[in-house]
């Protein structure tokens, strides 16, 4: 039973430490002040659902929840940079891992996510 248990703590420890090391690999991770200097210049995309976009995002950015990024992937231009955030980090640190699988190259994105921007917003009715 213990033996049992260690192994799936390693496995688990294992899948951890890939996908850890498989999004340093494929999107950099910027400070604010990086994403700020960038942005503009970029696709900036909010990768949270609807209901947490309308509650408050970045200026300028567009909603393409995680959940349809493989239907909505032809809205990215793949020969720009594209700028990803979410909430935490979490999620867009998994968006720009299906868009590097399909050709993308220049992937960021806000270390810390949304809820660490101190910049401008933007909120819904």
């Amino acid at each position: 039973m213990l033996y049992t248990l260690a192994t799936i703590i390693v496995v688990v420890l294992i899948y951890f430490l890939f996908v850890y090391f498989t999004q340093k690999r494929v999107v950099k991770t910027l400070k604010e002040d990086e994403f700020k200097a960038g942005y503009r210049k970029a696709q900036l995309i909010d990768v949270r659902e609807p209901n947490e976009f309308e509650a408050g995002h970045i200026l300028g950015a567009r909603n393409i929840p995680l959940t349809q990024i493989k239907m909505r992937m032809k809205e990215i231009r793949p020969d720009k940079p594209v700028y990803l955030y979410c909430q935490s980090g979490l999620r867009s640190g998994r968006a720009a891992q299906y868009l590097y699988r399909h050709g993308y190259r220049q992937l960021y994105q806000l270390e810390g996510g949304f809820k660490k921007w101190t910049g401008k917003i933007k909120t819904g009715k």
